[in-house]
């Protein structure tokens, strides 16, 4: 499993601390269910889940990746998503 190391966990974006057990809690879920898809083999042996954060738009991100190549077979939503959803969070 991997998780984007330059987005920020989603905890941090929580203020309030009595919020963040259920986060945690959450992003635990998340992390045993890629460990789990994973470990199936249902992607093939050379593809693995990754799940991340988008830095810009906070957005959870689904990827599939080559674990030899290290490039980006699928990715839920893709890139064209996510700069639509930043360009219209940005004020004009």
């Amino acid at each position: 499993m991997t998780i984007d190391s330059i987005a920020p966990p989603i905890a941090h974006a929580i203020s309030d601390s009595r919020d963040s057990i259920p986060v945690q809690a959450a992003n635990r879920e998340v992390i045993h269910a890629v460990r789990a898809v994973n470990a199936s083999g249902q992607l093939g042996d050379k593809n693995q889940l990754t799940f991340s954060l988008d830095r810009h738009t906070r957005r959870p991100i689904i990827t599939i990746v080559n674990r030899d190549t290290h490039e980006v077979v699928d990715q839920i939503p893709n890139e064209q998503v996510l700069r639509l959803a930043e360009n219209l969070k940005q004020p004009d």
